[in-house]
């Protein structure tokens, strides 16, 4: 199915899942508890950038959602959000 033709609800399962099942541990527990918090109010084009994310290596956004590197300017502010969701807890 492609992103076109799915629906909103199943996009946020989707998402949600692939939130939870990453392969890195400390990565499943920041996307999901990001997820569960933020995915149902967002816009189409952050949901978007969302789902690109979650398209990278878990190393790369450990160390990004850590800070020991920088994340792409495209992806910068989307990780201080999901580094400040799990603070919040």
């Amino acid at each position: 199915m492609t992103a076109t033709s799915e629906s909103h609800e199943n996009r946020l399962k989707r998402l949600t899942m692939r939130s939870m099942r990453r392969g890195i541990k400390e990565m499943d527990i920041l996307l999901s508890a990001y997820a569960a918090a933020n995915l149902a109010q967002m816009e189409p084009a952050k949901l978007d950038l969302y789902d690109q994310l979650l398209h990278e290596n878990d190393q790369d956004l450990y160390q990004w959602v850590t800070g020991q590197v920088a994340a792409p300017a495209n992806y910068a502010g989307l990780m201080d959000e999901i580094a400040q969701t799990h603070q919040k807890t």
